[in-house]
């Protein structure tokens, strides 16, 4: 036993000496790359990242494979290369769909950090952040782990880039962060006679992707926090009685309530021609209203409704088309 004993704690020893080993060679590579950035030579020096990746993923090293690259990615973003950032931050990417490695907040937290460092206008952004999204369905969410999309919406709120930071929040779980970007983009670039319609459309959204708990935070939070708006209900604002309203409706679950509402406010509800095709959605998921005749709906409010929700209905919570880019419901 003693022997079996001294034979595995050798084993150990040696399993960490290689790994140390490793760490150092790359480590002293990380040092010869970044000398190479430093001195301007950026295409050897990007050409040398990417002969080193295929070599580790090669050798199924795929942790230093993709630490690797997300410092060389950050590297060259601080010397303002941004082609070949781009390029490094996809290589992490592949290393994490050829890794099979499951979805950790750490990853989720180093591709939006990468996200955060590219040009909001360049199209590696978007082939980026789609490819990102669809990884990590590999944890929760159809559409994208919520935590992705949440850290995805902060950084776009950041930049002011409300409405697709609307989009992303909208399938996250962050309700009170959605709640603040919006009081944020009410002040920004909405009328005074709207500060209302920005909470109702997001309530609305929120309950059509079945996500009861964060329409009600979302709504709770911008009516505490918004400057023109009572903290208490009753509101002066009928749109926000309807949807204080209709949140309670939606927790008791009784058709004939729901249906008295939508009828008593039906003039605040004209404000908006979505209002009532996100309605009919909402009665079918918490008020057992049968869909229309027709399957799916019809013209341009249909695409946007699709957009949101896709258009599969049985399954929980995230649905909307796969590669769907984010919609604009202003």
């Amino acid at each position: 036993v003693a022997g079996n004993k001294t034979i595995m704690m050798s084993e150990q020893e040696a399993l960490k000496c290689s790994s140390a080993r490793n760490r150092g060679g790359t480590q002293r590579v990380e040092g010869k790359l970044r000398a190479s950035v430093e001195k301007g030579d950026y295409y050897e020096a990007h050409q040398m990242y990417r002969t080193l990746f295929f070599r580790y993923i090669s050798q199924a090293k795929h942790t230093d494979a993709r630490e690797l690259m997300y410092n060389g990615a950050q590297l060259f973003f601080s010397y303002n290369q941004l082609n070949s950032a781009a390029d490094l931050s996809m290589l992490v990417l592949e290393s994490l769909e050829k890794s099979e490695a499951k979805v950790e907040d750490e990853d989720l937290e180093h591709l939006a950090k990468l996200f955060s460092l590219m040009d909001p206008n360049s199209p590696e952004r978007v082939a980026f952040v789609s490819r990102a999204l669809k990884w990590s369905t590999g944890g929760s969410g159809k559409l994208g782990a919520p935590k992705l999309h949440q850290l995805l919406a902060v950084t776009l709120w950041k930049e002011q880039n409300y409405s697709e930071s609307r989009y992303h929040f909208l399938h996250s779980s962050d309700g009170e962060g959605c709640a603040q970007m919006l009081v944020e983009y009410s002040a920004q670039r909405g009328f005074r006679s709207e500060v209302d319609m920005f909470v109702a459309q997001a309530v609305l959204q929120f309950l059509c992707l079945k996500n009861k708990n964060s329409a009600s935070v979302v709504f709770s939070t911008y009516t505490q926090k918004h400057p023109s708006i009572e903290k208490d209900p009753p509101f002066v604002q009928p749109l926000l009685n309807f949807i204080w309203f209709l949140l309670l409706a939606v927790d008791g679950g009784k058709l004939t309530v729901f249906t008295v509402l939508c009828e008593q406010y039906q003039p605040s509800l004209k404000r908006d021609p979505m209002y009532n095709e996100y309605l009919d959605r909402i009665g079918q998921l918490f008020f057992g209203v049968p869909p229309k005749q027709s399957s799916s709906y019809g013209g341009l409010l249909g695409n946007l409704l699709n957009s949101l929700m896709g258009s599969g209905e049985d399954e929980e919570g995230e649905e909307a088309q796969e590669h769907g880019s984010p919609i604009e419901l202003d």
